[in-house]
């Protein structure tokens, strides 16, 4: 959510400076770059987990499965 709400306030941004070369055609396109580049950045460049603490790790590497 927060990347498309970067994507959006951007667009805004644009907008609102009132550039002469920015015309509906042109806003469009940069609006889907701006959030296709947000859903790549979010997905790909932004990881929501945090890495294991060490006393998860050392649990994780002694546990045995049961013998059958």
């Amino acid at each position: 959510m927060a990347a498309a709400s970067a994507a959006t306030g951007f667009r805004t941004w644009l907008q609102n400076h009132h550039f002469g070369w920015l015309t509906p055609k042109r806003m469009r396109a940069l609006t889907l770059g701006a959030m296709c580049a947000a859903g790549l950045v979010s997905t790909v460049g932004i990881s929501g987990s945090t890495a294991p603490s060490a006393a998860a790790q050392a649990a994780q590497a002694h546990h045995v499965a049961p013998a059958k």
